[in-house]
C-alpha cells in the first residue's frame, strides 16, 4: 500500500526552525518525482520545494530560497524539508507528494506566529 505519510509540524515564533519529515512506504520513490507543496487558509496550494529537477538539481519557490532546504534519506525511504528563519506568511499545511503518481501525504500544519 502506497503511503506519504508527513510529519514535524507545529507552531514556532518568527525566526524559528522546523524540520518536517515525509514517511514513504509500499514502493522505492524516484527522487524526479518529490516534492513539498503548502497551503494556506483561503490560498491556493503552491509548490515549495522539489528534490531533483535534473543532474541532482533542487528548486525551491522564491518565498523560501536561502530559509528552506529540501533533502532525503535514501536508505529510509524518507523525504525532509528543513525551515529555517521562519516567517509569519509560512503557515500553513505542508504536503509531501509524488508527483508522477499524484499521491499526497495527509499534511502538516505548520504555524508560525510573530
Amino acid at each position: 500500500q502506497v503511503q506519504l505519510v508527513e510529519s514535524g509540524g507545529g507552531s514556532v515564533q518568527a525566526g524559528g526552525s522546523l524540520r518536517l519529515s515525509c514517511k514513504v512506504s509500499g514502493y522505492t520513490y524516484n527522487s524526479y518525482c518529490m516534492g513539498w507543496f503548502r497551503q494556506g487558509s483561503g490560498k491556493e496550494r503552491e509548490v515549495v520545494a522539489l528534490l531533483n529537477t535534473g543532474g541532482g538539481r533542487t528548486w525551491y519557490v522564491d518565498a523560501v530560497k536561502g530559509r528552506f532546504t529540501i533533502s532525503q534519506d535514501n536508505a529510509k525511504n524518507t523525504l525532509y524539508l528543513q525551515m529555517n528563519s521562519l516567517k509569519p506568511e509560512d503557515t500553513a499545511m505542508y504536503y509531501c507528494t509524488d508527483r508522477c503518481r499524484n499521491s499526497w501525504g495527509q499534511g502538516t500544519q505548520v504555524t508560525v506566529s510573530s
